[in-house]
């Protein structure tokens, strides 16, 4: 978790989501926040490193995330 002021942040969404609930990311210098939209107070920020195994993890246990 990191203590970059998420305001400040320029958040993205996926052009799949369909409501007001749904998960953002952003690049904060070299790396990559992700948060719920119905709690952006709160964030976690990875690496380069971290990040591609987050997403590694998610595509090996949910073969429908490309």
């Amino acid at each position: 978790m990191s203590p970059t002021d998420s305001t400040a942040i320029t958040w993205r969404r996926s052009g799949r989501c369909e409501s007001q609930h749904c998960v953002e990311v952003a690049r904060v210098d070299d790396d990559v926040a992700i948060r719920d939209s119905t709690d952006p107070a709160h964030h976690l920020r990875f690496d380069r490193a971290g990040w591609r195994a987050f997403v590694a993890t998610l595509r090996a246990d949910l073969p429908e995330v490309r």
